[in-house]
């Protein structure tokens, strides 16, 4: 497998996922700033990762979804090539228009940080058929924005066609339905709240991250 993860200003998040990826799955792993304007030959994966992209001046992701590059990821999207936007890069996905609905504060208006368990809402997309239908895998969240909302009619076209990719256990942030992560409609594009890069080794506190990459790798 042939992955690239996006660097944008203030990504954090970054080297991260670049270690996630090549500990899990052995592949190789190139790192793309936001100003270019051509992404490698050959990807299996496109990591958009978790972070600040640009301080998450005027809202979190917008300035990011503007960035040359995201052209490529979109283009590549739509070749079928598997994008995953985790934290930040969630944002970003739906800022770039790549997802529906928007993340807002956390309910609670406080930055969330610590472990959380998930449900798999869907066991056959490319990135989580490792973990097999209503698993509950544990992952790292560390978001002050990560309030999935999304109107009435949108919300019941991704519950009717299968986009929630997992729900919390637990909802931190207030997300409608408990939403941690949803897909575009062809399944190749997954955006997260929670790092699967922060949950790869048991010495993390859990591996179960490491199954999304493997997922991919499988798929």
């Amino acid at each position: 497998m042939k992955a690239a993860v996006i660097v944008f200003p203030g990504s954090n998040c970054d080297r991260d996922c670049r270690v996630a990826i090549e500990r899990s799955t052995g592949a190789r792993v190139d790192m793309v700033w936001h100003q270019e304007t051509a992404l490698p030959d050959g990807l299996d994966l496109i990591v958009l990762p978790g972070g600040f992209s640009y301080g998450d001046y005027l809202r979190c992701g917008a300035m990011a979804a503007l960035s040359p590059v995201m052209g490529e990821v979109r283009a590549a999207a739509d070749r079928g090539v598997a994008v995953l936007g985790i934290c930040n890069g969630f944002q970003i996905l739906c800022e770039a228009g790549m997802l529906p609905g928007a993340l807002l504060r956390n309910a609670g208006l406080k930055y969330v940080c610590k472990p959380v368990e998930l449900v798999v809402a869907n066991a056959s997309t490319p990135f989580t058929r490792g973990y097999g239908e209503g698993a509950r895998p544990v992952m790292t969240q560390g978001n002050g924005d990560g309030n999935f909302f999304a109107d009435a009619d949108t919300l019941t076209r991704l519950e009717g066609e299968g986009q929630v990719a997992f729900r919390y256990v637990e909802n931190p942030n207030g997300s409608l339905a408990d939403i941690a992560g949803i897909t575009n409609g062809a399944g190749n594009v997954l955006g997260m709240m929670p790092h699967p890069d922060r949950a790869f080794e048991p010495e993390l506190g859990s591996a179960d991250g490491a199954v999304l990459f493997q997922s991919v790798l499988a798929a």
